[in-house]
């Protein structure tokens, strides 16, 4: 079973920047949409950012203009660049990725980003 593999997550302070980097345990054929989700403490799981397979990008409105998602196709990892961070976005990010000869939606195990002084 192919996992996602996250790294990058960690402790900012506000206005800081992180950069977080997903990768797959093995091959998934057949990659479309890739994205990122967060989910904060009692909160819902959302949607941060999401890129299609042609390179097209969408952001949630609180991160537009301070995130910013790139895929590799080569080597199907997925990033996401986050700048002016904010207390606000302290969450557990996770990544997600549709893909697979059987269409299948992967998760990663969740990395942990904290903004705070």
């Amino acid at each position: 079973q192919v996992q996602l593999v996250e790294s990058g997550g960690g402790l900012v302070q506000p206005g800081g920047s992180l950069r977080l980097s997903c990768a797959p345990s093995g091959t998934i054929f057949s990659i479309n949409a890739m994205g990122w989700y967060r989910q904060a403490p009692g909160k819902q799981r959302e949607l941060v950012a999401q890129i299609t397979s042609g390179g097209s990008t969408s952001y949630q409105l609180s991160v537009k203009g301070r995130f910013t998602i790139s895929r590799d196709n080569a080597k199907n990892t997925v990033d996401l660049q986050m700048n002016s961070l904010k207390p606000e976005d302290t969450a557990v990010y996770y990544c997600n990725v549709h893909g697979g000869v059987i269409p299948t939606e992967f998760w990663g195990q969740g990395t942990q980003v904290t903004v705070s002084s």
